[in-house]
């Protein structure tokens, strides 16, 4: 299995020798509605996650939320919230927008607001070992103190001050050095520290967070590519100059960003489609099937031609798992070798797209032996094994697909022929209702029925 490492540039070889995989995954800034480039980065590192535990791995998968930041401050002041209270609400559609995309939960969801005492402790550890200073209530990092600063981005200290658009601040020693403690300004929430009332800056809460849950040195931390620097970068210098580890993560993986035209989805330049809007226009499953039809590591354009496209993909997979109309009596379809193509896809720095073209040929020959009556059974829970690998369902209930009243239908010809004492009729509905997951119930008040 090879994963490519954005620390340096190549794909490596991945292994755990424990078997236990700690995987830290940078969160949203809940200020506002998530758009769908998060939902993205969200069902990506998913699929991650759902990979290596398919290939046996124990995942212990963190994701933070930055509920305390410039943006939030500014977007609590322009709607008179608490910033508190926007962090709450967002979060928690955001969780439910996940929930509904199948992205299953992190092991920990930390919040920065709740990690104030091991920042603090870091911050102070740092400026004891040299790395930071305090100046008037506000703390910087010294990043001409880390020697390999800008490894991660492949750029040189000197470099950056030359091209740097920082904020001018005679009191920085460095035009570079970043905060790691802002001081309180007027109106603005605060914490107590040893260097007065004041709040984290960005970088240092995700060292912070990513320590404490999962410890000095972890084995995959990712996030999309805008991250890369400063965020990712600054993380790092910190990190491994609080805990003298080296690496601080063993592989860095940077997603793609999704563009809406010519331009990155972006919060801050408006061109954003929320991923409720998603929701309401298309399927969970033709959502994931979008952002996993390019490389994760490759940009992604989102047109509704490209994810109507994907719902008629979709169906293709659906018709595959169906029952055959009548038994079979032929050949059996061997779903081996695209098992294998599919993981000799994933474990190659997780191929999606060649995951899912693996995944379509079982679909054909699924289907194309249903209709010369082959026995197709085991290959079609290959087929719902691999897919279920990416977080796609592809079993229709009687709800979702709207035979709600037929399924009813049938439960009522069921009592009829109990009553008229055709038991082997009404045992027969029952058993086939049964094969379409519909799990059916005699109680005194009568037959209840339900999905499952």
């Amino acid at each position: 299995m090879k994963i490519h490492n954005t620390l340096s540039g190549k794909t490596e070889d991945f292994e755990a020798l424990d078997g236990k995989v700690n995987m830290y995954v940078c969160g949203i800034t809940p200020y506002s509605a998530s758009h769908i480039g998060h939902a993205m980065m969200s069902v990506i590192f998913d699929v991650v996650r759902r990979y290596l535990e398919f290939k046996g791995y124990d995942v212990r998968h963190i994701q933070n939320f930055t509920d305390i930041d410039d943006k939030m401050i500014l977007a609590a002041n322009s709607t008179g919230i608490d910033v508190a209270d926007l962090a709450e609400s967002n979060i928690t559609d955001y969780l439910a927008e996940m929930d509904a995309l199948n992205v299953a939960r992190a092991h920990e969801y930390p919040r920065a607001t709740a990690e104030i005492g091991k920042i603090t402790e870091i911050i102070a550890k740092l400026i004891e070992k040299g790395y930071a200073y305090p100046v008037a209530g506000d703390v910087y990092f010294r990043v001409n103190q880390d020697e390999d600063y800008g490894k991660l981005s492949n750029r040189d200290l000197d470099g950056l001050i030359a091209g740097a658009r920082v904020e001018v601040d005679e009191r920085k020693e460095n035009a570079m050095d970043f905060a790691l403690w802002k001081s309180q300004k007027p109106g603005e929430p605060a914490w107590d520290s040893p260097w007065g009332m004041g709040r984290p800056g960005w970088h240092i809460e995700c060292s912070a967070m990513a320590i404490k849950y999962l410890g000095s040195s972890i084995d995959i931390h990712g996030g999309g590519r805008d991250l890369i620097f400063p965020h990712h970068e600054n993380e790092i210098a910190q990190s491994e100059s609080f805990t003298d580890e080296v690496p601080f993560s063993r592989f860095w993986m940077h997603n793609g960003m999704l563009r809406l035209g010519e331009d990155k989805m972006s919060k801050s330049i408006g061109n954003i489609v929320t991923v409720g809007e998603a929701l309401s226009s298309y399927s969970p499953d033709a959502l994931r099937l979008f952002f996993l039809s390019s490389h994760y590591r490759a940009p992604l354009l989102y047109t509704e031609a490209n994810v109507a496209g994907q719902e008629r993909a979709l169906e293709r997979l659906k018709n595959a798992v169906r029952l055959a109309s009548a038994a079979s009596v032929g050949s059996t379809i061997d779903a081996s070798p695209a098992k294998a193509q599919f993981v000799e896809a994933m474990d190659d720095d997780f191929n999606t797209p060649r995951a899912l073209a693996a995944m379509f040929d079982l679909a054909r020959e699924i289907n194309r032996g249903k209709d010369e009556g082959a026995d197709v059974l085991g290959a079609q829970d290959t087929l719902r094994e691999l897919s279920g690998v990416l977080g796609i369902s592809l079993d229709e209930t009687a709800e979702t697909s709207g035979a709600g009243p037929f399924v009813q239908m049938l439960v009522n010809v069921r009592t009829e022929l109990r009553a008229a004492r055709q038991f082997d009729i009404a045992d027969s509905i029952r058993d086939r209702l049964s094969e379409l997951g519909v799990t059916i119930e005699d109680t005194p008040e009568g037959t209840e029925w339900r999905i499952g």
